[in-house]
């Protein structure tokens, strides 16, 4: 039998109904869930062996739980999951304003209900995705907002006095009664409203305008913070903090593969980029390298957090940077190029929060080094460690490449060339083919130009070229070519 037929409490009862705590069900579902060895938390990446065996341990425990790390850390996204432990439907006394379990009504509306009507009291049912609330901890927050007020109106309309309990107006959190309630920032919530939460957590004690209401709530609450606003917008007071059963520590990916994995499930791509656009397994590495460099670099603030979101709108734009460029040349198919990564500059901007020194390189300039960080960083691991310092004798693997820009005038690889010309213009220095069929015998040809320009890429950064942007592209030239250049402008 479906038990959303069943419609009043009699033939509730006579199901063999049993009803239980919020948390208890998400308790014993993740017993269950635990002992057939399905997945809790589909879809989280990194937190296998740390967030979520603490996660679970809490909820084992029947704790409330704040989820305490920076931004971009999954945090809300950890609590919406928790929905999925929730048994799929529970009945409610139909009407009541609060999810009142017919088995434990709290609401005046229900009891007198039961009372009155016995096994006819009418049945409603909720699906699990309808016991979620969830509210963003802002200042303008008030106490009538999430605990409830005197509605002059209803007074009014039921002409009662403001004496009787049936005037008030429930706010957010009793009406997410057998349900889940996410309290996001929560130290941003003013600290006379995180008092209010007091009782609410301990006794299920209401107060509204002098009322002192016994509503014994049936709520799994979950608030997140962020570590960095417990010294620069406000606090968790004490007693509240007390009152929750498990602080959990979130962190940011340990390591590529695991971002890139978020940034792949995470980022929205049209179908048509995909199909149009080849995209290396190395500019992938690339691009999540630049948030690893960017939680060290000296000019960003790291107490403020470089966002999972970074690397996912990063590649966003890669793709439709390289997309752009394959309409406007009427191509099909193209190939993502390492000058692409030029385009995602838009999206670290906006990422990074800058120390006084960032400030006045400016956040652009900023972004451009943790490109080249990211380049450096990945450099050795795919060619030979190039020293500061070398020996007169030792063997420079990158000495022809070197000698071939001593020779040229310069060469430049324009942002909008077709892909053919982008091909030629790298084929046309032999000592660089010759390098990468060397190091990466076994790269693709789709992947090897990507690999060329990352090696021109790498020179730059360990000073063996130089680089230089023009309004159409990149212009690279031999390090003493440019030297002398440089002194003959001067003259």
């Amino acid at each position: 039998m479906n038990v959303q037929e069943i419609r009043t409490f009699g033939a509730l009862k006579a199901a063999d109904y049993k009803s239980r705590s919020i948390k208890d069900e998400l308790r014993q579902n993740l017993l269950k869930k635990i002992k057939n060895n399905e997945p809790t938390f589909e879809g989280i990446y990194g937190y296998e062996n740390t967030v979520i065996p603490e996660l679970e341990r809490a909820i084992l425990s029947k704790h409330n739980i704040n989820l305490l790390g920076l931004r971009g850390q999954a945090k809300t996204r950890l609590a919406r999951m928790m929905v999925n432990l929730l048994d799929e439907w529970i009945p409610v006394v139909e009407g009541s304003e609060i999810n009142d379990d017919p088995f434990n009504p709290i609401s005046r509306y229900s009891r007198e209900l039961l009372e009155e009507q016995g096994d006819e009291t009418p049945i409603s049912w909720v699906h699990r995705k309808e016991r979620f609330f969830e509210k963003l901890a802002t200042p303008d927050v008030t106490v009538a907002d999430i605990i409830g007020d005197v509605d002059p109106i209803k007074a009014a309309n039921l002409k009662l006095s403001y004496a009787d309990d049936r005037v008030i107006h429930y706010g957010m959190i009793p009406r997410a009664n057998r349900s889940i309630f996410v309290i996001n920032e929560l130290p941003d919530l003013q600290a006379r409203i995180q008092v209010a939460l007091f009782n609410i957590l301990q006794e299920g004690d209401i107060q509204i305008r002098g009322f002192k209401l016994r509503l014994p709530l049936d709520m799994q609450f979950v608030f997140t913070a962020n570590p960095e606003d417990y010294t620069n917008r406000g606090s968790i007071v004490t007693p509240l903090k007390d009152r929750i059963g498990s602080q959990i520590l979130t962190h940011y990916p340990i390591d590529l593969d695991t971002a890139k994995a978020i940034t792949q499930q995470e980022a929205k791509l049209d179908p048509q980029q995909t199909e149009m656009v080849h995209v290396p397994e190395l500019a992938k590495d690339l691009l999540e390298q630049i948030s690893f460099e960017a939680r060290d670099h000296e000019y960003i603030d790291a107490r403020s957090g470089i966002s999972a979101r970074l690397g996912i709108t990063a590649y966003e734009n890669l793709m439709s940077t390289a997309e752009r460029r394959a309409v406007k040349n009427d191509e099909n198919k193209t190939l993502l190029r390492f000058g692409d990564f030029l385009g995602v500059i838009p999206s670290i901007t906006g990422k990074i929060e800058l120390v006084y020194e960032g400030e006045q390189e400016g956040s652009a300039v900023v972004a451009q080094e943790l490109i080249g960080e990211a380049v450096k960083t990945l450099f050795p691991t795919m060619f030979p460690k190039i020293e500061k310092l070398q020996k007169p004798d030792a063997e420079d693997p990158y000495a022809d490449i070197v000698e071939w820009f001593f020779s040229e005038s310069g060469f430049e690889l324009l942002d909008e060339t077709p892909d053919a010309e982008y091909k030629e213009a790298l084929d046309s220095i032999p000592a660089l083919d010759k390098l990468v069929n060397k190091y990466q015998p076994k790269v693709s040809e789709e992947d090897k130009y990507f690999l060329k320009e990352f090696v021109l890429w790498g020179l730059v950064e360990y000073k063996k070229l130089n680089k230089f942007r023009f309004a159409q592209g990149m212009q690279f030239k031999d390090m003493y070519g440019s030297y002398i250049e440089g002194l003959r402008n001067k003259e």
